[in-house]
């Protein structure tokens, strides 16, 4: 199975989303912030005049000639996005194009945008490694990870096959 950067956010945010969505459950086309999330991510695009750029499974945001950059609508999770960030760095690294990471937070209700900053560190690529095989065999297991039972749980797209 691809892994995709999706699932690298969501298995740090939350096992039992990165599972469902791993195995094909897809109840984000209900959710009102992903649909959000696109939106704000489709007005970005279409200011600074780029596209996605697609390589192998993943779709990064913006490429320029220092950083690939990662666009979210919030930064309730900053760690997932983060490795989200460095597995699509070690992508293009493997396809030969070294490239800083920058991550862009347009929260709505703030009038400046938060940004972070990754690196691919020789340190950080052996981490990613180990969570890549750990995130292969998780979505390839018949068990599913318990509910959170978190604040976030209550925004998440997955909330109804969880909880209801």
């Amino acid at each position: 199975m691809n892994i995709t950067g999706t699932m690298v956010n969501y298995y740090i945010h939350c096992k039992r989303q990165c599972w469902l969505f791993a195995n094909k459950v897809n109840l984000e086309d209900n959710s009102e912030d992903v649909r959000i999330g696109k939106i704000l991510h489709e007005l970005k695009n279409e200011k600074a005049k780029r596209k996605e750029v697609a390589i192998d499974s993943v779709k990064i945001d913006k490429l320029t000639d220092d950083y690939l950059i990662e666009v979210k609508k919030s930064d309730s999770d900053v760690e997932a996005v983060k490795w989200q960030t460095l597995y699509y760095l070690k992508v293009l690294k493997d396809k030969g194009i070294e490239r800083k990471g920058k991550i862009e937070f347009i929260e709505k209700k703030k009038q400046d945008k938060k940004i972070v900053y990754v690196e691919l560190t020789s340190e950080l690529e052996k981490e990613l490694e180990e969570l890549l095989m750990k995130i292969e065999e998780y979505i390839q297991g018949d068990v599913i990870a318990d509910v959170l039972g978190e604040k976030k749980c209550k925004k998440c797209a997955y909330y109804e096959y969880c909880y209801i």
